[in-house]
């Protein structure tokens, strides 16, 4: 029983170093004021800044919720202890309570993981079909499906910005904007090349094809973030949007195409109902792809410190998606691998990829990770 004693008190003690990791005292100080400040007349007045003071609101209670849990659980083990000394019946219930709090605990210490700038912001992910034909707009659409549905199981928002089909099958490119607590600090690590080994149902001849799929991710900033952008050093260009047809189809040219001249980026929109919304859209993805640009250099040089830091801009290929001959998923990075194909692409089991991620920015080693 004496294990048990120091179980609990190990829990304690790391629940109080949580509360300092986290600024516990400062979170609960701003959850009432935000709290206080949606209670205010004409908080809804303003739709944008509101739903960012509620993805602020939701983002502070992921962190202080499970802190409050563990806390007082921590304060029942001691409870829980003596009841399992007197008791051994109750020791099986101690020894479900402690692998929830480590579960708990876990999941807290990933979340101090998402310490970069714009970690806590919402993400604004792109998908572009590279090599492999039809099979590669097939992949990118089948990509796309695969982010949502894992935005979808926690509880984010997700808006179309961007759609281009393919006439044979899937998409040519697609951006989303996914919205909820640390949207970006989880999506962030996904920016590379993904590869499917697959059967392909596009051959009549039934031959193995391999396809490549871009993904990028940047922050969605809101106006409070400055990004210093020269109008004269972005070209825009006008063209009509296109759809799945019927009220889809655009009759006017009030899809968006931006070009950053230095750097070469270029963003696009067409989803919006006018030309106007269509360009603030765009200027907003604009922006969004610059500040990644920045971040990518602020972690280029911080890679360095670690040699075991893999490769991470865009471009690079990240992951191995197999359907053939065997089925799995491996991370080229983190050495992350999960054995059913289909349990990643639903989402259900994407998340374990993002925490090896995580885990990699921390510098651990890919043994480490998985």
């Amino acid at each position: 029983m004496l294990n048990w004693f120091h179980e609990a008190k190990k829990s304690t003690s790391v629940s109080s170093n949580s509360e300092t990791l986290f600024d516990y005292a400062a979170k609960q100080a701003r959850i009432k004021e935000i709290e206080a400040k949606m209670g205010e007349p004409g908080f809804w007045d303003d739709n944008e800044a509101a739903q960012r003071t509620v993805a602020e609101l939701k983002g502070l209670k992921s962190i202080v919720g499970p802190m409050d849990d563990l806390t007082q659980s921590a304060e029942d083990l001691g409870v829980m202890f003596e009841m399992a000394d007197e008791d051994p019946s109750v020791v099986d219930e101690v020894t479900s309570e402690l692998d929830r709090l480590e579960q708990v605990l876990e999941d807290l210490e990933l979340k101090a993981l998402l310490n970069g700038p714009n970690d806590s912001a919402g993400a604004i992910l792109s998908i572009n079909a590279r090599d492999g034909g039809t099979d590669a707009n097939d992949w990118a659409d089948m990509l796309l499906r695969m982010y949502s549905a894992w935005a979808v199981g926690h509880g984010y928002n997700i808006e179309l910005l961007d759609r281009q089909e393919n006439e044979e099958a899937g998409i040519n490119h697609a951006s989303i904007a996914i919205r909820g607590p640390m949207a970006y600090g989880y999506l962030r690590g996904e920016e590379g090349m993904h590869r499917l080994v697959r059967i392909s149902p596009f051959n009549s001849e039934g031959k193995r094809q391999t396809s490549f799929a871009a993904v990028s991710v940047s922050p969605e900033l809101d106006d409070s973030i400055v990004v210093d952008i020269e109008e004269k050093d972005v070209r825009e260009d006008r063209y009509r949007a296109g759809g799945a047809g019927g009220q889809h189809v655009n009759k006017t040219d009030s899809a968006i195409r931006l070009t950053h001249v230095p750097t070469g980026v270029v963003v696009q929109c067409q989803n919006e109902r006018s030309q106007h919304q269509n360009r603030a859209t765009a200027w907003k993805m604009l922006r969004a792809k610059l500040a990644r640009i920045e971040e990518e250099r602020r972690e280029a040089e911080e890679a360095k410190k670690y040699e075991t830091q893999a490769r991470t801009g865009f471009g690079s290929q990240i992951r191995n998606y197999f359907l053939h001959p065997d089925q799995r998923v491996k991370d080229a990075r983190t050495g992350y691998y999960v054995g059913n194909f289909n349990s990643v692409m639903d989402g259900s089991e994407l998340q374990g990829f993002f925490d090896a991620f995580l885990r990699l920015r921390a510098g651990k080693t890919a043994s480490e990770v998985n």
